[in-house]
This record gives structure tokens, C-alpha cells and sequence, in this order.
């Protein structure tokens, strides 16, 4: 927490650099809460990158804020997320970020998920998301939240990012790319892991 003119500011840091991330963050956690002020490791320039290398959402997302919270010495959020292709055994999974290789950007992982499915009926898929919160002590509690769908054929608008503009969440008729961010923030996964640690930090002050 940090004192300012008598108001007391309860404060984390998001470990992430991508600031569509960042803005979808801030945007749900802050909503009715006034107290709150996030940093990104854009505030810590010199925060090594974290190897996403565990096998599970779970332990990649608390093994970021673990790292980031020990590092800062303050209250850390990180998430980890991704897609998963019923008809191809649950890829691109927890490789979602870089299924097209390292560094990959978000249109040729797209390019690569489109060409992978080229001859495939079924387009069944889920998106996944993990929030973990960690403490300087050691100690996280992770968030989990899902949403059903499948994968369109093309590429559909340009909202969002990742695989946005493929998903085409559950009884929808467009894809997550086309969607308005407070359309997004009804149904997402991110969303709904959110907002679960968003009820977590509004019932203890104390954080």
C-alpha cells in the first residue's frame, strides 16, 4: 500500500509488456475501485524475461508472478493464456504465444492455426486463461476462467488481439476480434478469471 494526501492506494504490478493485455487488466480490476494503481514491467525496465516453460496455465502464470513480485517487492499479477483446438489435441495450448516459433507475431500464429486447419470440419476450440496473484512472501492463488467456441476460417476484424480475430466464442455469429471491449469483457476468459480475483481483492482490503 502507498500513503498520498491521506488516501491509502493499494498498488500491483502487471507482469506483462503488452499493453492490449495491460489495458484489459486495468479496465476490468478497476472498475468500481478507486484505490487501485498498477504498474507494468515497463516500469521495470531491467526485469529479466521470464521462461514460460511449465507444462500448465497455472504454473506459468504463478511462476511469472512469483518472479515479478520478488523482484519489485510488491503484490504481482500475471496471467497466463491460450487456445486450445479440440481436433488438434488441444494445441496450440500453453504454446499459444509462440506456436508459430519464437517471437512469432499474432498474424502468423493466426497464419499457422488457419493452415494447420485448412482440411478440418470440426473447429471446436476453447480459450484459457489462468490470473495468478502473488505476495512477497511467496505465497499466489491463481483464477481460472474458460470460454467455449470455435475457429473461423478466416481472419474476422481487428479488435482484440492473439487469436481474437479466429474465435468465434459460443452462440455468438462474430468472432472476438469483432467485438466490442466491453462485449469482450461479458464473456472472455480473461475476463472471467478476472473478475474472480477482482471479488478477491475487493472482500480484503489489506492487499
Amino acid at each position: 500500500m502507498i500513503f498520498s494526501q491521506g488516501v491509502i492506494t493499494r498498488e500491483f504490478v502487471i507482469a506483462t509488456r503488452n499493453l492490449k493485455k495491460v489495458e484489459e487488466i486495468r479496465r476490468i480490476l478497476s472498475k468500481g475501485n478507486d484505490d487501485l494503481r498498477f504498474l507494468t514491467l515497463k516500469d521495470y525496465p531491467d526485469f529479466p524475461e521470464v521462461e514460460e516453460d511449465r507444462e500448465t496455465f497455472k504454473d506459468n502464470a504463478a511462476k511469472k508472478a512469483l518472479a515479478i513480485a520478488q523482484y519489485t517487492g510488491k503484490i504481482a499479477i500475471a496471467d497466463d493464456s491460450g487456445l486450445e483446438v479440440y481436433a488438434l489435441g488441444g494445441s496450440p495450448g500453453v504454446h499459444s504465444a509462440r506456436y508459430a516459433g519464437d517471437n512469432a507475431s499474432d498474424r502468423s500464429n493466426n497464419d499457422k492455426l488457419l493452415q494447420e486447419m485448412e482440411s478440418i470440419d470440426d473447429r471446436g476450440a476453447r480459450f484459457v486463461c489462468v490470473v495468478a496473484l502473488a505476495k512477497q512472501d511467496g505465497s499466489v492463488m491463481t483464477f481460472e476462467g474458460f470460454v467455449e467456441g470455435s475457429i473461423a476460417r478466416k481472419l474476422r476484424g481487428n479488435m482484440g488481439f492473439g487469436y481474437d480475430p479466429l474465435f468465434i466464442p459460443k452462440g455468438w455469429s462474430k468472432s472476438f476480434g469483432e467485438a466490442l471491449p466491453e462485449e469482450k469483457d461479458a464473456l472472455s476468459h480473461r475476463a472471467k478469471a478476472l473478475k474472480k480475483l477482482k471479488d478477491y481483492i475487493d472482500n480484503n482490503d489489506y492487499l
